[in-house]
């Protein structure tokens, strides 16, 4: 078990189990802890688990929060960054430290206004941040977006 997380990457609402097993692999080479806030839009089994094929899956520093309110009051983040495609901030901005929290949404929706709305009230409009891309494109993979952003916290603590 992880006592000082190198950061804590949170997935609101995640849909596709695949992005979600390769960022719990993400997570667990990095020494980072990964909270899943529900809903989630696959199951978590042990049976469906194992059927994906993600045999590290229980040495992944899991937690899981019931809804984003159950996220805050357990983990009262006191840096947090969003990482969403409506900020014009790019992420080499962000001064990460360790520990922080580092936000993503769903792979269809991004985050409701309401998650935009406490960030930019309690972190400050300046912890929105984005991963640069030409505006042709919708958006990056959620799994290609949180190696993206780890690795780039990891090469700013060294």
């Amino acid at each position: 078990m992880l006592k000082d997380p190198i950061f804590n990457i949170v997935l609101l609402c995640p849909q596709i189990p695949n992005n979600t097993g390769n960022i719990g692999r993400t997570a667990l080479a990095t020494g980072c802890r990964l909270h899943l806030v529900h809903p989630l839009a696959f199951d978590l089994s042990l049976k469906a688990v194992r059927r994906s094929g993600m045999d590290y899956w229980r040495e992944v520093e899991l937690r899981e929060h019931d809804d984003w309110k159950s996220f805050l009051e357990a983990e009262k983040p006191n840096r947090l960054w969003l990482f969403t495609t409506k900020s014009a901030q790019p992420y080499w901005n962000a001064e990460f430290q360790k520990g922080d929290f580092l936000l993503f949404g769903s792979e269809q929706h991004g985050v409701p206004d309401e998650v935009h709305e406490w960030v930019t009230r309690d972190q400050g409009d300046q912890s929105r941040i984005c991963l640069p891309m030409e505006p042709e494109a919708r958006s990056l993979n959620l799994a290609t977006a949180v190696c993206t952003a780890v690795y780039e916290g990891l090469r700013q603590l060294q």
